[in-house]
């Protein structure tokens, strides 16, 4: 019988194409459920079969844990007691095995074995053709549509099978049974039912592989894509550069009459595509991405990451594009957010801006119009510019003398240290719930205890548009931070509901008794 089993191993590893040690292991599991059926309890079976010589022997087990363990399961637990009245050295958490009698290889339930052996040996087929197609580091598939569930697309592609979701698809297409299709591997799904590649044709990676395709000069390395945004069907943007100047990237992905462009655009159900001048400026490679629009100014925020751009009246709707489509794209494209507004509104606003600059120099330095209108038209917007700032970029403005430029970064150094102290005795008044609560920092607590959000329960008071007004964080901070300050409300209503439950529960449990 032993001989029977290793000439079974090897038939199956050949035909399969699978390790020798994962037959062994299906029919183990094989074996172990067939031995289970023997008892009336739900046991815990191993089985082990020798590698060498197909013998095989079944052990009952057994996992020690205390008396009051809350998962008990008697059939497959035992007490440390009990442990050691088989095995004197048993302790908790130990596993106890005890041989029991094997069930006879020919008369083991045939189908549960076949199922198991079929079931694993599929599972390792199918990891082996994932890990074959993983080593080729190939990230596009191209097969057939083979049929379709709930909505999503299962695609063969030689012995691959993958998932192409609904979400997945391009929203224009519909795919059917038998239509060829290509996609980009998104991930690999480790499911219960085996690993799986889940494909995406949305992703903005599938136009950068397909260009790649079109494009020799980007295998090659002369030619790259830094980076691209898309509205699946509808419109695209990639972001292209090179360092050999004897090369034009936009014209060399367009191709010879479009025809580079266009097998990517019909490939993606007609998107159209625009092909952008990736620059290391952030401000040029943003005037770029909005094409065709024409910039009029640009104002970089560092800090917050954003760009103020500001177009002609007449070129703000193709700036914006349908439905916002343009600038979000852009924006996607560069990853700089990007506030659009006229020339008219831009103007307005770096006038306010510069107001409230300038009306910050003349409070806190205690400078007149002039001085301050001078830092402000120098660049200047902050306390710390002037404080920190090299002494050197200073001297450079005619207006000032190094005596004037030393008493004004005094003046901007003790402005900052009282403004710290401030701070530090707004923090003292705030509540430690405050303080601890995720996302907060000391700089933030000041801000609002200032405004009179001294506590967590202040703090959950507010609405989210309040919080973003009170600080100018972004929206999505401002929830997420009024969020966690809300959360002990709802720790506080579940845990008196659970209380009222169970005092309710308690007076009908003695009735129950009293009616027995």
């Amino acid at each position: 019988m032993s001989r029977e089993i290793l000439l079974l191993v090897d038939a199956l590893a050949r035909e399969k194409n699978v390790n020798r040690d994962v037959v062994f292991g299906a029919l183990e599991l094989a074996l172990a459920s067939a031995t289970k059926k023997r008892f009336t309890e739900d046991v815990d079976v191993r089985v082990e079969i020798n590698r060498d010589t197909g013998a095989y022997q079944a052990y009952r087990r057994w996992r020690v844990l205390p008396d009051d363990a809350p998962d008990w399961i008697n059939a497959q637990m035992l007490s440390v007691e009990e442990a050691q009245d088989r095995k004197p050295d048993a302790k908790l958490d130990d596993v106890i095995e005890e041989q029991i009698e094997n069930v006879p290889f020919g008369r083991i339930g045939a189908q549960t074995a076949k199922q198991v052996i079929l079931q694993r040996i599929r599972d390792a087929e199918r990891e082996q053709i994932l890990n074959d197609f993983l080593a080729r580091d190939e990230q596009l598939v191209t097969g057939t549509v083979k049929r379709m569930e709930r909505g999503s697309a299962i695609v063969e592609s030689g012995r691959l099978e993958a998932q192409l979701p609904r979400e997945n698809m391009i929203p224009k297409e519909n795919l059917r049974v038998g239509d060829r299709v290509r996609a980009w591997v998104a991930k690999i799904d480790r499911g219960a039912r085996g690993p799986q590649l889940i494909l995406s044709r949305t992703a903005p990676q599938f136009i950068m592989k397909l260009f790649e395709l079109e494009v020799p000069e980007i295998e090659e390395k002369l030619l790259e894509i830094k980076s691209a945004a898309r509205d699946p069907g509808v419109r695209a943007k990639i972001a292209v550069h090179t360092n050999d100047r004897r090369i034009d990237p936009i014209g060399t992905c367009v191709g010879m009459r479009g025809s580079r462009v266009q097998a990517v655009t019909q490939e993606l159900a007609g998107e159209r595509v625009d092909i952008v001048l990736w620059s290391a400026d952030p401000a040029t490679f943003v005037i770029g991405a909005l094409a065709p629009a024409e910039v009029s100014s640009i104002l970089v925020d560092e800090e917050k990451h954003a760009m103020d751009v500001a177009v002609e009246e007449e070129n703000l709707a193709i700036a914006i594009g349908r439905s916002g489509q343009n600038v979000r794209l852009a924006s996607e494209l560069t990853g700089w957010t990007i506030n659009l507004m006229t020339q008219d509104e831009s103007t307005k606003k770096q006038e306010e801006e510069g107001s409230r600059v300038k009306k910050l120099f003349m409070e806190k330095l205690d400078v007149d119009e002039e001085v301050a209108d001078i830092l402000a038209q120098e660049g200047f917007s902050s306390l710390e510019e002037i404080a920190y700032v090299p002494i050197t970029e200073m001297m450079e403005i005619d207006a000032f003398d190094e005596k004037t430029v030393n008493e004004l970064r005094n003046r901007a150094r003790n402005a900052l240290l009282v403004q710290a102290i401030a701070s530090e005795e707004s923090i003292d008044r705030v509540q430690q719930d405050l303080l601890q609560l995720e996302g907060m920092d000391n700089q933030l607590a000041a801000k609002l205890a200032a405004q009179g959000v001294k506590s967590r329960d202040d703090l959950a008071d507010l609405a989210v548009d309040e919080l973003s007004e009170l600080t100018g964080m972004d929206e999505e901070r401002a929830k997420s931070l009024i969020m966690a300050a809300r959360a002990h409300w709802f720790a506080e209503e579940t845990g008196a509901a659970g209380t009222a439950a169970a005092a309710a529960a308690k007076p009908a449990a003695v009735e129950v008794k009293g009616t027995h």
